[in-house]
Formats: C-alpha cells, sequence, structure tokens
C-alpha cells in the first residue's frame, strides 16, 4: 500500500458558512414558499425542507488537523487518500477516517491524557467518555510526531546464560500513515512487540560484563563487547534490528536507548560478591606489583651507594620484610633487633 497525499484545500471554513447561511436560507424559505405561490414556491418548499433535513450532512465533512497530524480517509472501504498539514478541511462527507490504533494506549508519550481535562478517559487509551450520554468519541488523528515508547523491563538470560533485567526507550515516528494503517493490524502493539523480540535477540549475544572467549560481533573472534561496557553499541544494534522488523508498517526508529540495566533479583547478590572478589584480587595485584618495583628499587640503591653490604640470607630478609610492611592491611608494629641474625 503506497501512500496518497489529497491535494484538498484548507477551505473548511468557507464551506461550514456556505453551508450556515443554506440553513438561514432554508429556513426562511419554508414560511416564504406560499407567499411565492405556485409552481415556484412549491419548489422552493421542497429544497428547504430537503436542506434542513439532510443538510447536516455535509458538516460531517469538516476535519481540522494540528501541526503534524495526518487522517487516513476511505470512501466506503476503498483507501481515497491522507490529509496531511494543519488546517481546516471539507471532504466528502461519506469519507471515513481509519485508525486502528486509535484505542491503544502504551507507556508512551501522546497516549496518556492530562488528569486536568473534563472528561474521562477510557481504559483502553485515546477515546473521550461524555458523562451525560456514555458515548465514547475515538480520534482517529495519527500524530507524525516523534513518539517515545518506553517497554516495560524484561528478564533476557545473557550469552553466558546469566539471567539481567533491561529495559528500553525508542524514539519513533510514522512516515508512511497507509502502511501504518493497512499494512498491520495495529501499528502501535506492532510496534511494541517487534521492540521486545529485537531487545531479546540483541541482548543473549552479549555477556552483562566482559567475558573472556565471546565473540559478540560473530566476526569469529573473540572481543571486549559487554552489555554494561558497550551500551551504545548495543542500543545502535538494537534500533537497526527494530527498523528492520518495522519498515514494512511506514515507521521510522529514530534512537533506542537502555534505560535499566542490572542482574536479575534472585543472582544479584551472588555476582555482587563476585564482582567485590574481582575488584579485590585486582587491587591486591596492583599493591603487590607496586611493592616488587619498591623492593627491587631499595635493593639497587643499596648496592650502589655502598650502604650496607648484604648476603643471600639478609636480602631475603629484608625483601621479607619489606613486602610484608608494603602488602599489610594494617600499620606494621616494628621490632628492634639489637643483636645478629647469626
Amino acid at each position: 500500500m503506497t501512500e496518497k497525499i489529497l491535494s484538498t484545500k484548507k477551505n473548511g471554513m468557507a464551506m461550514m458558512m456556505l453551508f450556515i447561511l443554506l440553513y438561514i436560507a432554508a429556513f426562511l424559505g419554508i414560511p416564504a414558499s406560499p407567499a411565492v405561490g405556485g409552481g415556484a414556491g412549491l419548489l422552493i418548499g421542497i429544497i428547504s425542507g430537503i436542506w434542513i433535513t439532510f443538510g447536516w450532512i455535509g458538516f460531517m465533512g469538516l476535519k481540522v488537523l494540528r501541526p503534524q497530524e495526518a487522517l487516513v480517509l476511505t470512501l466506503f472501504g476503498k483507501y481515497k487518500g491522507t490529509l496531511k498539514g494543519d488546517g481546516f478541511y471539507w471532504v466528502n462527507p461519506f469519507c471515513t477516517a481509519v485508525n486502528p490504533a486509535a484505542n491503544t494506549k502504551l507507556r508512551q508519550s501522546g497516549d496518556v491524557k492530562s488528569d486536568s481535562a473534563k472528561t474521562s478517559t477510557t481504559a483502553g487509551g485515546q477515546g473521550a467518555v461524555n458523562p451525560a450520554t456514555g458515548y465514547v468519541k475515538i480520534d482517529k488523528r495519527i500524530s507524525l510526531k516523534m513518539m517515545t515508547l518506553d517497554n516495560n523491563k524484561q528478564k533476557i538470560n545473557d550469552c553466558l546464560g546469566n539471567p539481567i533485567e533491561i529495559g528500553i526507550a525508542v524514539i519513533w515516528r510514522v512516515v508512511d500513515t497507509a502502511k501504518a494503517v493497512f499494512e498491520v493490524d495495529n501499528y502501535k502493539e506492532y510496534l511494541s512487540l517487534q521492540c521486545d523480540t529485537a531487545l531479546r535477540n540483541i541482548v543473549r549475544l552479549y555477556p552483562y560484563d566482559v567475558a573472556p572467549n565471546v565473540d559478540t560481533t560473530g566476526d569469529g573472534v573473540a572481543d571486549e563487547g559487554s552489555l554494561r561496557g558497550s551500551s551504545e553499541i548495543v542500543a545502535q544494534r538494537i534500533r537497526d534490528e527494530i527498523q528492520e522488523k518495522v519498515k514494512n508498517a511506514g515507521i521510522e526508529i529514530i534512537e533506542a536507548r537502555i534505560t535499566y540495566l542490572a542482574y536479575a533479583p534472585e543472582i544479584a547478590a551472588a555476582m555482587l560478591q563476585r564482582q567485590q572478589a574481582s575488584a579485590v584480587v585486582d587491587a591486591r595485584k596492583l599493591i603487590v606489583d607496586g611493592a616488587v618495583g619498591m623492593v627491587e628499587m631499595a635493593l639497587e640503591q643499596l648496592s650502589e651507594k655502598n650502604v650496607v653490604e648484604l648476603d643471600d640470607e639478609r636480602k631475603a630478609a629484608m625483601v621479607s620484610n619489606l613486602l610484608v610492611v608494603l602488602c599489610g592491611n594494617h600499620d606494621a608494629q616494628p621490632v628492634v633487633n639489637s643483636g645478629s641474625l647469626y
């Protein structure tokens, strides 16, 4: 289905004024028809009566569009075209606006009405309920603005099998109204489902943290990609995956961002202990490397300046003492040896 933009002029105000004038003329024509008399008076009375009875149908063709809104019109089931651009239009009153997602409410901008409105909102979405009559009026206009979809958090296993919780925010907009309305049943629900599946497909390729021997790019070479450290790359791959799935629905994905990332609650405590242990090991390694370097430097300077001559046993004792002092968690307690080691 190809989008067809209607070239209808913004003549809504002119047509509305014409219909009002015709109603005024009809109401004046009925009492004036007896005075005219004859066939002309009878004809004026018949035309006035017909207009008063059926003239309201013309008002049904008046359409108002705000900036960045569109209206998909069908005539007796056939796609007539799409109105785009803000203004006051008049179209064939028998044309019907179509928007299967008009009553769909997602966690996204534009679907939640302000509580300050006097009309309540239906449980399904954008329909406004008249408290007096109970009639539900559904807005069939399609927003062309950039929308933000905040999907629910999902629990997914990463490439190592660890369960994680992740959520994304997707910025999108409708670029082809005909495809959005006619190619899929409900383009909002379709987008939400494709976001879930794309997120699952990409996340299962990455570990939460950097892991050895893991290929995240599919080139057969292990790399250091991870969900926590490569969030920009992961988000871009998610965006491309979603775009590939929804292009047939006339939707453009502007951007995708990871909004929440954490281990699942059942393993969060164990993974925290693992991260703490890894941090302690790394810190100890750094301390030992630094202590060994300091000991080497001390022995070299003592030897170069001939401060004292140490045999192998004294060097071993000195190295042991220095390593204990430099690598210990607490301040060293000095012991003064006033005698000989031998």
